[in-house]
């Protein structure tokens, strides 16, 4: 698969999961109260969750081990986490800067940096690798 599609493919996939997320953080933002780091880290988890699933699937077409892919996700994530966390944090709540334009920033940062890691550390090697059978029983690779 061409690597522009990929990356297309991968927006997509990160745009649903960002409707998740900024869903869930308006939510959380608008009914409770709560400072924003609490908000946009679930906001945050659920949205990984989703893309995890929908980008190893049609995107990178993987048949990469579940649980190393997903050790590798979490790795990531142990980084982007507290940093963009924190970040955010500080600029909501100690600069004024609005809530809903510091989730969009960190959603950016988080889009650019997730699909290199993906593309180039989590699947590196196991892309579009997925095999299936066909009722013939001809081997394919599985879209």
């Amino acid at each position: 698969m061409n690597e522009a599609l990929r990356f297309v493919k991968f927006g997509l996939c990160s745009a649903s999961a960002g409707l998740i997320e900024m869903g869930t953080f308006s939510l959380l933002n608008e009914l409770t109260g709560w400072p924003y780091w609490p908000s946009y880290l679930i906001a945050l988890v659920l949205s990984v969750l989703w893309n995890f699933t929908l980008n190893r699937k049609f995107t990178f077409r993987s048949s990469a081990n579940v649980a190393r892919a997903m050790t590798l996700v979490f790795l990531y994530y142990a980084v982007f986490t507290p940093t963009s966390t924190w970040l955010g944090s500080w600029l909501a709540d100690s600069l004024w800067w609005n809530e809903y334009l510091v989730t969009a920033i960190n959603m950016i940062l988080n889009f650019v940096t997730e699909f290199l890691f993906q593309r180039y550390v989590v699947y590196r090697g196991q892309v579009d690798n997925r095999i299936a059978t066909d009722n013939a029983g001809r081997t394919t690779v599985k879209d």
